[in-house]
């Protein structure tokens, strides 16, 4: 089993709220994420965050390791842009991509969600690589 640095996976998992909360922020892409999913303020206050922001970290987490066990030693910065983006685009968006056909969901719904991923992916891919 390849070694991977436990802080940088971490942090890497880190990254996705901090990415997610801009791009999914009022200001990005927040008000059309809402009405393409048919959510409301008055409805989204009646969530369990600590539930949804719990879980969520421990999938990014999942991520994360599954990422840095899959670029192995790679320690280069440009590389692991790309393998975060080859992750993003080649297996979560098409992924994504098929449910929402089949699901009959929005193509602006798929942009930013797979657009999420993609740049979170990323960004994962070169903190890793960055924190060999």
């Amino acid at each position: 089993m390849p070694q991977f640095n436990i802080w940088a996976v971490i942090v890497a998992a880190v990254s996705t709220f901090l990415i997610g909360g801009l791009w999914y922020s009022p200001a990005v892409f927040g008000k059309a994420w809402m009405r393409e999913n048919g959510f409301t303020e008055e409805g989204m206050k009646n969530s369990n965050m600590v539930k949804i922001f719990g879980l969520a970290f421990f999938l990014a987490f999942i991520a994360a390791i599954n990422l840095a066990m899959f670029m192995g030693p790679e320690d280069r910065i440009e590389m692991g842009a790309f393998w975060g983006f080859l992750a993003g685009f080649g297996w979560v968006a098409t992924f994504v991509g098929t449910h929402y056909l089949f699901e009959r969901r929005s193509f602006t719904l798929f942009l930013i969600n797979a657009g999420y991923s993609v740049v979170a992916l990323t960004v994962m891919g070169v903190i890793l690589a960055a924190w060999k």
